[in-house]
């Protein structure tokens, strides 16, 4: 009921599919609730009486039609009521549709124009009581009745128009923020993929010195020998294999407006335990196990590894301070590197958000998704874990 209730009091969003459907109920509602007040006051009222305006067959007729004007209310609503309201001078029936016309000129419209459509509806009283030859009531009775039912179709129609407002306030707020929150996260990955670009740029240029110094080696001394000429043409070759990796690499991450100072080199899977070494001299309490080899991943593997530790300590020292982390790493070529950052979740943590938590995850995200692998990251239980899994080619 209170759901029902709910939905005639606050239309849904436009375009909203169930519109039509919820209009043709509270024009049902409203239909029902005028002919059953007109009824009501058309059996209670001096309409059956002697001597009344109109005969209470015709008094009912005209309430009936004036009660599907009320179908025209949504889209007309002042000339709805200004229509309904001269039939209460000769019919009592009508003015059960005349109180819905009033409610729905204080849901649409501003106040003073409502409060004004109700004076002339209790001044109209008088007239009906001078056109009753025989009133079983006196003029004060009926006054005080159309003045009492008056305010509160206005006072309703005043409290639901507000209570619109505001919804239709908050849902507007409510989009707003998901369209900011969209554009950080938006934001976020765009950074993160240009300081990858970067990255990627400035090893990409070593990579094409240490090739353009070992042709210039071979190029400058014609008396090698084929030992020296084999050792620099691996070198070059070598050089080149890596070099074209991180092309592809920094050709699926690169946007336009990514520019910046370039990076000095990269860190990766080697530099990872000076990391955990260092978070630790800062006082954090670190269990690290790293199963494959330090030097075997790629370097693109190694780099886009070490961030994600790195993300993760920082957030375990942010929402975590003085509890225990624990690091694994593990993996072999052909079986992808796996790595799993866990720690406890501090009622500090559960009650408050640290400004801007988030971004650095989503970018950790964003960096193994352009490297093929995968983050995933929430509570677990009584801890936060971080897990990610890159791919390692055989």
């Amino acid at each position: 009921m209170s759901a029902l209730l709910f939905a005639l009091l606050v239309p849904g969003p436009a375009g909203d599919p169930r519109a039509a459907a919820r209009n043709r109920l509270a024009d049902g509602i409203a239909i029902t609730v005028a002919l059953g007040y007109g009824a009501l006051m058309l059996r209670l009222g001096d309409a059956t009486r002697a001597g009344a305006p109109l005969p209470w067959f015709a008094d009912a007729a005209l309430g009936a039609l004036g009660c599907l004007a009320l179908l025209r209310r949504r889209q007309r609503p002042i000339a709805v009521a200004a229509a309904l309201l001269p039939l209460t001078a000769v019919s009592v029936m009508a003015t059960g549709a005349a109180l819905v016309a009033l409610f729905t000129v204080a849901v649409r419209r501003r106040g003073t124009v409502a409060l004004l459509l109700g004076g002339v509806y209790v001044a109209l009283v008088p007239v009906y009581y001078l056109l009753h030859d025989n009133p079983e009531f006196p003029l004060w009775v009926d006054l005080v009745v159309r003045t009492c039912t008056a305010a509160g179709a206005l006072g309703w129609g005043m409290f639901v128009g507000a209570y619109r407002g505001l919804t239709e306030s908050l849902r507007e707020h409510a989009a707003r923020l998901e369209a900011e929150q969209q554009l950080r996260v938006d934001q976020a990955r765009l950074t993160e993929r240009a300081r990858i670009a970067r990255e990627m740029h400035d090893v990409l240029a070593h990579r094409m010195s240490m090739v353009s110094l070992h042709a210039g080696a071979l190029e400058v001394r014609t008396d090698a020998g084929p030992d020296e000429i084999a050792i620099a043409a691996g070198a070059i070759r070598t050089s080149a294999h890596e070099a074209l990796q991180e092309l592809r690499g920094v050709i699926g991450v690169l946007r336009e407006g990514a520019a910046g100072r370039p990076e000095p080199p990269q860190p990766g899977l080697v530099d990872v335990p000076d990391l955990v070494a260092g978070a630790r001299a800062m006082g954090m309490t670190i269990g690290y196990r790293c199963e494959p080899a330090a030097a075997g991943p790629p370097v693109l593997l190694g780099r886009t590894a070490y961030r994600i530790v790195q993300e993760g300590l920082t957030n375990a020292r942010k929402h975590s301070p003085g509890e225990r982390v624990e690091v694994l790493l593990s993996g072999a070529a052909g079986a992808g590197l796996r790595i799993r950052i866990t720690n406890p979740c501090t009622p500090a943590a559960r009650s408050s958000e640290v400004p801007g938590a988030g971004a650095g995850l989503i970018g950790v995200g964003e960096r193994a998704r352009l490297a093929g692998g995968r983050v995933e990251y929430g509570r677990s239980g009584d801890a936060f874990r971080l897990e990610a899994w890159l791919p390692w080619p055989s």
